[in-house]
């Protein structure tokens, strides 16, 4: 003899079985909900709440819950009840007229919206308009840069560079070369104010300039290696002695292609460095479309030395900011790493074609 409580009927209709068991299978279900519906079309196969609980792996208290409030509510009382608190202040249609305004419109006396213009046209506090923006990340207040290559063998080139990275040639070596021409070598007016608790570096907002150099570099796509070479000026000159660095520090080995990306810059086709590639023919050059100069990973190395080494520096004469970019080169080389690409061709035709549809 069982005792207990006897349990209310669960019997189920047709659309109710059907809403259930597309819960319980649908791979987009929260898997809360999908629980709940599989408690309750085991239960409406006559099965007690124990042996339920046992099946699942749930507790018999989980499976008498639910299945009471289905039994009270059907189908409804299977959603999450309101939580306790304030009720919501902010409508659907107030969060549509902002993300609206925030992409259509601009105010009157500005170039783009910020939380309190948009606070004070739409009736919202501040703090409301920050918390619509960070949820469907929109930030009026940054812009970006781009410029559309017109470059007619743009394709064949892309292809070209990007499989010389995601899949390189046997027996050969990469390199991105390029110059950071124009560095300057800055010297603040006054001394700088040293990092403290609480409290930024701070330098003086003028400066001195005591010259400038340019920085040639060659980074090792496979190795993050990078031979490196500064030189007073940036001509054709300069960029075959680089040449000649580049050749010297990479040994002679019989079958060894070394393979160049280069930009579209003037210099690296000038009649002497192309007589200097002919009489190296174990270099092949592979240049960049025009305009997309970001396509040379080398481009990634001067950012890095630049925010680390550079910009901050103070560097009272040319030689010692040579002197520091030499010291930086010869550290990143101890324990250099690669930069890893991992975007196709395709996929960059893909990011174009809708930028490219986008403006038209």
């Amino acid at each position: 003899m069982t005792l207990g409580r006897p349990k209310t009927p669960l019997i189920l209709t047709d659309d109710e079985r059907t809403q259930l068991q597309s819960w319980a299978n649908r791979p987009m279900s929260a898997q809360r909900l999908a629980l709940r519906a599989r408690i309750i079309l085991a239960c409406a196969q006559g099965t007690d709440n124990k042996t339920v609980a046992k099946t699942l792996r749930i507790t018999p208290h989980t499976v008498g819950k639910w299945r009471t409030r289905f039994v009270e509510d059907r189908l409804e009382g299977l959603a999450d009840e309101p939580r306790p608190g304030a009720p919501r202040s902010l409508s659907d249609a107030k969060i549509e007229e902002v993300i609206r305004r925030t992409l259509e419109s601009k105010p009157d006396n500005a170039t783009h919206w910020s939380t309190r213009s948009m606070a004070q046209r739409t009736g919202l506090s501040q703090s409301a308009i920050v918390r619509i923006w960070h949820a469907f990340g929109l930030q009026p207040h940054k812009t970006e840069t781009f410029k559309l290559s017109s470059d007619p063998f743009f394709i064949e080139k892309m292809r070209d560079v990007v499989g010389l990275y995601l899949n390189p040639p046997q027996r050969a070596i990469v390199l991105s070369v390029d110059e950071k021409s124009q560095v300057q070598a800055l010297d603040r007016t006054q001394p700088l104010l040293p990092l403290g608790p609480g409290q930024a570096e701070r330098h003086s907002h003028d400066y001195v300039r005591n010259g400038t150099t340019s920085l040639f570099a060659a980074l090792n796509v496979a190795t993050g290696t990078v031979i490196g070479k500064c030189y007073r000026r940036h001509r054709q000159q300069e960029f075959v002695r680089f040449l000649e660095e580049i050749d010297a520090a990479i040994p002679q080995e019989e079958g060894m292609t070394i393979h160049l990306v280069l930009d579209n810059y003037g210099t690296h086709k000038t009649p002497r460095v192309k007589r200097w590639l002919q009489r190296n023919p174990r270099y092949v050059v592979h240049f960049t479309p025009t305009s997309a100069s970001w396509l040379n990973q080398v481009e990634r190395f001067f950012a890095e030395i630049t925010a680390k080494r550079i910009r901050r520096g103070v560097f009272r004469s040319v030689a010692a900011l040579e002197a520091a970019i030499q010291d930086y080169l010869e550290k990143h080389n101890q324990n250099s790493k690669p930069f890893v690409w991992t975007v196709t061709a395709d996929l960059i035709f893909k990011k174009l074609q809708k930028t490219c549809e986008t403006i038209l």
